[in-house]
């Protein structure tokens, strides 16, 4: 009997293990990676060591939706980024934040409604966009704004 115990609490840690993908892992796998204060700082802006000036972290162009759970037009569009955070895999990074998780990083950036778009081209350079948007509107932001094409 204590075999068995031991073999199943065994089975359960390397589940856990196998389970748990870290967001970086997300992220390559072209995933929606959900962003927490700590995870803001480090990967898109550090605004408490830098609070006077956007400086992005970050690598490549991304998109972070700012959304809650209780949002109608957020679901409406969140299969829309799923499909485009797998398409844009390796070019485009795609996050999101709960504004009713995340309050500091709501009023932070100003956030009346939702969804709304912190939009950061890989130089670093932000911009917003508001509503609900078609996944053609993704795809012109994305092509022309974040990847440079015409």
């Amino acid at each position: 009997m204590k075999i068995f115990r031991y073999l199943l609490l065994l089975a359960a840690v390397m589940l856990s293990i196998n389970c748990s993908t870290s967001e970086k892992e997300k992220e390559a796998t072209g995933e929606v990676v959900v962003l927490k204060k700590a995870d803001f700082l480090a990967r898109i802006c550090n605004y408490e060591a830098n609070a006077d000036t956007f400086i992005y972290e970050g690598s490549k162009a991304c998109i972070i939706d700012f959304y809650a759970d209780w949002c109608g037009p957020c679901k409406k569009v969140e299969p829309i980024l799923k499909e485009l955070a797998k398409e844009y895999k390796g070019k485009v990074s795609f996050y999101k934040i709960n504004v009713d998780d995340e309050r500091e990083l709501a009023t932070l950036f100003r956030i009346q409604s939702i969804p709304t778009y912190l939009v950061i081209s890989a130089d670093g350079v932000p911009q917003f966009a508001q509503g609900a948007q078609p996944r053609e509107s993704f795809v012109q932001i994305i092509e022309e704004y974040l990847l440079k094409k015409k």
